[in-house]
């Protein structure tokens, strides 16, 4: 075996309850590799909890000398399918502000990092995967944005920084259409860069990992860096959305797609932007 097993990381600050902190070496490199995984089966919602997690996380995983890569991952059938709806209708304008958003996690950390997706993989989940350095996806995996679906406004660099990844028509149809796609549409696309059988998901990230432990880690985090330098002159989160409608959670359509959502029917968006004009 050149790996040890993975061996989850507890302490003060890192005692954690809605993700999971593990970590493995490779033996015979001597380099590591960190797992942060969303723990909260069936579709792994996040919450302003969830990233202050994984922002703790990824500090110790940065700070640790002896490790090469970070691994992003879920717990269960699905990678996540984004914000908690419930947790949004209250949560979401704290969130656009959130200092620890978990695309500005992958876009500030030194190390490399990598996706490893199964199942659905929409909102929230889609953006930080596609933001990651590499993505691995499990044949089963589905991808998608659903913010205009559920009135979830989204701003900020993520959102042009998938033209970076897809090219501009097929981003503004991920962002605009809410469409969902294959696993295999996705690497067509370029939105991931390798598709696997679900049971070989694990072990297709270990050998991702290998290869990149193989190299010098400097360089990588160089590399990293000079890459994301791109990200740096979109808009920060919520501005666009602030000045064009201040009060958009207050709003009738704001309130919406939410509502919608929980009461299991299709949402009337503009019935509700024109009792709201």
């Amino acid at each position: 075996m050149s790996w040890t097993q993975w061996n989850r990381v507890e302490g003060e600050g890192l005692d954690f309850e809605e993700i999971l902190f593990e970590k493995k070496h490779h033996q015979e490199l001597e380099g590591g590799i960190a797992r942060v995984s969303i723990n909260k089966p069936d579709f792994n919602l996040m919450t302003l909890n969830t990233t202050d997690e994984m922002f703790r996380a990824f500090y110790d995983a940065n700070h640790d000398p002896t490790i090469g890569v970070i691994v992003v991952a879920s717990v269960g059938k699905h990678f996540g399918t984004g914000g908690d709806v419930e947790w949004e209708k209250w949560g979401l304008r704290q969130a656009i502000y959130n200092r620890y958003p978990h695309n500005r996690l992958i876009r500030a950390s030194r190390k490399p990092v990598l996706a490893a997706v199964q199942g659905y993989c929409l909102g929230g989940h889609n953006h930080m995967a596609y933001c990651c350095d590499f993505t691995i996806a499990a044949d089963d995996a589905k991808f998608g944005q659903a913010g205009p679906k559920v009135s979830s406004p989204a701003d900020g660099f993520f959102v042009p920084y998938l033209t970076k990844v897809v090219g501009a028509k097929k981003a503004r149809e991920m962002w605009m259409m809410c469409r969902r796609y294959s696993a295999e549409q996705a690497l067509e696309m370029g939105l991931v860069n390798s598709v696997v059988p679900r049971a070989e998901l694990e072990t297709a990230v270990d050998d991702w990992c290998e290869e990149l432990l193989s190299v010098s880690p400097g360089c990588l985090e160089i590399l990293k860096a000079s890459f994301d330098q791109e990200m740096d002159g979109y808009a920060e989160l919520g501005i666009i959305s602030q000045n064009l409608y201040p009060d958009w959670f207050d709003s009738p359509e704001g309130q919406e797609g939410a509502a919608a959502f929980t009461e299991k029917r299709k949402p009337k968006f503009w019935r509700a932007r024109n009792q709201g004009g």
